[in-house]
């Protein structure tokens, strides 16, 4: 079939043209058009937009402050680049730019100008995210309505706005909240370009993919083959100059994310920061090492207990039903089995469309980022977290918007009205199902979703003979039915603070992290209620040569020997690593928590080193930076396993009198599996030296060294 898509009227040429034209639609006042919105729109369309947008600021923004710090790992980026523009440029983890994170800076560039406008604190870092959340929503119904009509842009939006993985990263100070928006604004360029076969409209999709790659280096690479093969099957020009309009928003790409590379690898390392996540202190190799290649086959340098190339491990088994497990089934899958089942019946709608068709077109661009990026993540070997999944919450809403509202539009045929029935009957069982994986959570709700849902389909079997209001009444139980489980899930994810490295959505208990239904389970950390440890049920450190380990806040082993300097989390701690949604193991995966003479201690003076202090790892140093705003070295880097600084290099620092304290404990160091190669043990050999030459004394819990005053 053909697409019905709007023509303008024309005047024959045997007819005389019109005495005069038609009458132009009265003026419209300001408030007027933006309540009413476009002047062909019905009138609930832009109320509805209006609300939706309301309320997804509203999802995003309650109880925001409540989060703090949320990963610290980045605020602390965010506190540097607010006092220094170079750290600012290459996303130092502090103002002395020792260390830089382990991405690319893009998303700290836009949390840092807001520090330095509103200042350093939990609002100024976090509602950005949510801003960009809202806009996300925003510009999907955008791109969604301009060929599928409104209802079908409204669905998209709050789909994806109402996906628990949505909510908690739009909530959080992680890179992908940026990511997300600039991939979703991609599509909306594409989409105009296959409107007018636009080579600018194609340059600002390649410069906004090269932006993503900014944001999170090789990850925004996922949605190039969506817009290539939407443009290059439904684009109005011929073959040949589709491709050359391809090649230069390839092009583009490369010049709107090579300009950063090419500064960075051209510097002289000792005139920056050393390059987190990297073992040779190379942004390419950042780039196609830890951040690339290796989460694809899981053989990442420098990683912590990754999949070795076996797959596998710590970060779950990959396989095509990963996105439905206990570890990610909550996360994003809620609406994947309706989207799946409503991108094939919609292709198969439009299979007889013009080349050109923009339906058919719309499906390939949201089906292949849909299908791509879920297969990438299901297989992938390396690390891997269930947050990752928030980039597919916009494809899975685009295409259930899409694919329901093509069906609905001809629900008067068998195979579009059988089908619509399954999908809704199918979503309702599978939101039954993810919801009895939380049984405590809400236990009556999974029965009101089957019943309701149930009883959508079975309308929707009807339609033929139901009154037009009727019908549209069953369209809406069958929407409230299948939203309600996820929408549930979002409330309560927006209820609770999350902080630490490896955030969750949802409700505890319901199967993520080895919990229930996951991949694992068992052990300390290992189930949804205290959010701590690593995927695949373990709740201590990775298991490996030296023994496993014991819980963060307190004394232990770790993979390869002893915490160095005693106490992981440098100050007070708990089990499972910070407040609920926290990323567990204490100085590796959450800021130490500072105490108030530890805190004093480190401020005494500050201004007379470049560095208050060092520790171990980036998330222990975090702690300590923050609380005092003054430059704390992260030793090796996010796992200590970063060859900087060198034993060398920071025996000098401190004999300059540039590093005050050394902290102990925080990070892996080198002595854990998977560890960097060469220098990567340089943390355990500079804790080492520490303990050798200085005298330990214990403030507010931690163990600290003054590096002024040796043994």
């Amino acid at each position: 079939m053909t697409s019905t898509l709007p023509v303008p009227p024309m005047v024959s040429p045997v007819e005389p043209p019109p005495t005069a034209p038609p009458a132009a639609d009265p003026p419209r006042s300001r408030w007027s058009a933006f309540t009413r919105g476009r002047t062909d729109d019905p009138p609930w369309v832009r109320p509805s937009l209006l609300a939706l947008l309301l309320l997804t600021g509203v999802l995003y923004v309650w109880g925001l402050g409540a989060s703090g710090w949320g990963n610290a790992f980045y605020s602390a980026a965010v506190q540097a680049g607010s006092e220094s523009w170079k750290a600012f440029f290459y996303g130092s983890s502090d103002a002395a730019n020792s260390i830089t994170v382990d991405k690319t800076p893009a998303s700290l560039w836009v949390m840092a100008l807001s520090a330095r406008i509103f200042g350093v604190n939990a609002w100024s870092i976090l509602v950005p995210q949510a801003l960009m959340g809202v806009a996300t929503t925003g510009l999907l119904f955008a791109t969604v309505r301009r060929w599928y009509g409104p209802a079908a842009g409204l669905i998209a939006g709050a789909v994806s706005a109402l996906t628990p993985v949505a909510v908690l990263m739009f909530r959080f100070n992680n890179p992908d909240a940026l990511l997300v928006l600039l991939m979703v604004a991609g599509a909306y360029a594409t989409v105009r370009a296959i409107e007018h076969g636009s080579t600018r409209w194609l340059l600002l999709a390649g410069t906004l993919v090269g932006f993503g790659f900014l944001t999170k280096m090789l990850q925004a690479l996922l949605v190039v083959p969506a817009y290539a093969l939407a443009y290059l099957f439904a684009g109005p020009p011929k073959l040949g100059r589709r491709i050359v309009q391809l090649l230069l928003a390839g092009l583009a790409v490369v010049v709107s994310a090579g300009w950063y590379i090419a500064i960075v690898e051209l510097v002289p390392a000792s005139m920056r920061p050393y390059i987190g996540g990297s073992q040779n202190n190379s942004l390419l190799e950042l780039t196609l090492g830890y951040n690339g290649l290796g989460r694809l086959n899981g053989d990442e340098t420098g990683s912590v207990g990754g999949g070795g190339g076996n797959g596998g491990g710590a970060w779950g088994d990959p396989s095509l039903l990963r996105m439905f497990d206990g570890s990610q089934g909550g996360q994003v899958s809620w609406l994947l089995p309706a989207a799946l089942i409503l991108l094939a019946a919609g292709l198969v709608l439009t299979l007889r469309a013009a080349r050109t068709d923009r339906l058919r077109a719309g499906l390939i661009l949201w089906g292949t980022w849909l299908v791509g990026t879920g297969l990438v993540f299901s297989l992938m070997q390396g690390i891997f977290h269930a947050y990752y999944t928030v980039a597919l919450a916009p494809a899975i809403g685009a295409v259930a918007g899409m694919g329901s509202a093509l069906l609905w539009r001809h629900r008067r045929n068998v195979f579009a009205a059988l089908t619509l029935a399954a999908t809704i009957a199918v979503s309702a069982w599978w939101s039954y199902h993810l919801l009895a994986r939380s049984a405590d959570f809400l236990p009556w709700l999974r029965w009101v979703v089957l019943v309701g849902g149930v009883a959508a389909a079975l309308g929707v079997l009807a339609a033929l003979r139901l009154p037009a209001r009727i019908a549209v009444a069953t369209a809406g139980l069958a929407l409230a039915a299948v939203l309600a489980g996820p929408a549930a899930y979002a409330v309560q994810t927006a209820s609770e603070p999350h902080t630490g490295s490896i955030p969750s959505a949802g409700p505890a208990g319901q199967g993520g992290f080895g919990g229930r239904g996951g991949p694992g389970g068992g052990g300390p950390g290992g189930g949804r209620g205290q959010r701590g440890g690593f995927p695949g049920g373990m709740g201590a450190f990775p298991g490996g040569p030296g023994g496993t380990g014991t819980a963060p806040g307190g004394t232990g082993t770790f993979p390869g020997g002893a915490f160095p300097g005693g106490q992981q989390n440098g100050g007070t701690g708990t089990p499972g690593g910070g407040t609920r949604g926290g990323g567990g193991m204490g100085g590796l995966l959450n800021a130490a928590t500072v105490s108030a003479e530890m805190k004093a201690l480190l401020e005494a003076d500050a201004d007379r080193y470049t560095w208050v202090a060092a520790a171990i790892g980036s998330q222990n140093a975090s702690g300590y930076q923050l609380a005092t705003g003054d430059p704390v070295m992260a030793i090796g880097g996010f796992n200590g396993s970063d060859p900087s600084p060198t034993l060398a290099q920071f025996q000098r620092y401190v004999a300059e009198g540039k590093i005050h304290y050394f902290i102990g404990g925080g990070g892996f160091g080198g002595g854990r599996p998977g560890g960097g190669s060469g220098g990567s043990n340089y943390s355990s050999q500079i804790s080492e030296w520490v303990t050798a030459n200085y005298t330990a004394q214990t403030v507010g819990g931690a163990t600290v060294y003054d590096l002024t005053a040796t043994r």
